[in-house]
């Protein structure tokens, strides 16, 4: 189409533009500005009051060699394998038990999708108080088994642990809501045949259930690495109470340190907002490279 004929298009429609035009303003204001600013941010030291002095790659180059960089890196990593794969476990075992129950299945969604829109915070605190050493509920119960009582939040594997259980049991309602739905679109003639041919309820999850279910759970496992890549509130309110330094530091040792916990650390405890930007860089293309994997994945898979 001409230049003119579009203009003319434009203005002919000018109503159904500026309809859909508040959702393009505010995305403009608050989403594509702000990230152009942290972009020309990690080229430049900035304290956040003074003058802005130009770093160039100088803030990437030692974000590369930043030892505590890639211990939240790796701490990141960590804890998002001890939650992610027993969660989807956990949250497909859930959406098959609510699939097969014949009364109170709203019931059963709702609850089980509670802890999702939970204030994480408010979760938090609570999981600090099941998890503390001396009166945790936890250690209440290896005490009662004959068991010696865990510094949870005190050792660098106890605090991965409390973090991950943390975010599965948050995370468990939403992914089985979205296994339920997949589970809903299985022919019931597959598991009619299964039961004729004497298939156990084992055998039929594992040869029935799971191979068509895969692309569901790869999709899951995409949207659970974006997620559990950028954990923070999880983390930054369990360990708040626990930290040697400051209320960003992830607890002692910085165990509990993640890559969005360090981010938060550098640009408003150190008040480094020029380091903080190429740590946020860094984070997404962190994140960007792990779904890029998990998209292979799937599109392997799926062929």
């Amino acid at each position: 189409m001409p230049p003119r004929s579009k203009a003319r298009s434009v203005l002919r429609h000018w109503r159904l533009y500026a309809a859909i035009s508040p959702f393009y303003l505010i995305f403009l204001a608050f989403g594509l500005i702000p990230v152009g600013f942290s972009l020309y941010l990690s080229f430049h030291r900035w304290d956040g009051l003074g003058s802005m002095e130009f770093a160039g790659l100088a803030q990437y180059r030692y974000l590369l060699s930043d030892t505590q960089f890639w211990n939240a890196l790796g701490n990141t990593l960590v804890i998002w394998a001890m939650a992610t794969f027993p969660m989807l476990f956990l949250a497909l075992l859930v959406a098959v038990m609510i699939n097969s129950a014949k009364r109170l299945t709203s019931f059963y969604r709702f609850a089980f999708f509670v802890p999702n829109v939970t204030s994480v915070v408010a979760v938090a605190i609570v999981f600090g108080s099941v998890f503390s050493t001396n009166f945790g509920l936890v250690n209440a119960v290896l005490q009662g088994l004959g068991l010696d009582p865990v510094a949870w939040l005190q050792t660098p594997w106890s605090i991965k642990v409390s973090i991950a259980a943390l975010m599965s049991w948050q995370w468990v309602g939403y992914n089985a809501i979205i296994f339920l739905a997949g589970l809903q679109t299985i022919p019931g003639e597959l598991y009619e045949a299964a039961r004729v041919d004497g298939a156990s309820p084992v055998q039929t999850f594992f040869r029935i259930t799971v191979p068509l279910m895969r692309p569901v759970i790869l999709f899951t496992l995409v949207v659970s690495t974006i997620t559990g890549l950028q954990s923070f509130s999880e983390p930054q309110v369990l360990l708040s109470t626990t930290s040697n330094t400051s209320t960003f530091a992830g607890g002692p040792d910085n165990a509990g340190q993640t890559m969005v916990l360090y981010f938060f650390q550098q640009s408003f405890d150190n008040n480094d907002f020029g380091y903080g930007a190429a740590v946020a860089w860094g984070i997404f293309l962190v994140v960007v490279i792990f779904s890029i994997v998990n998209w292979r994945l799937v599109a392997r898979r799926e062929k």
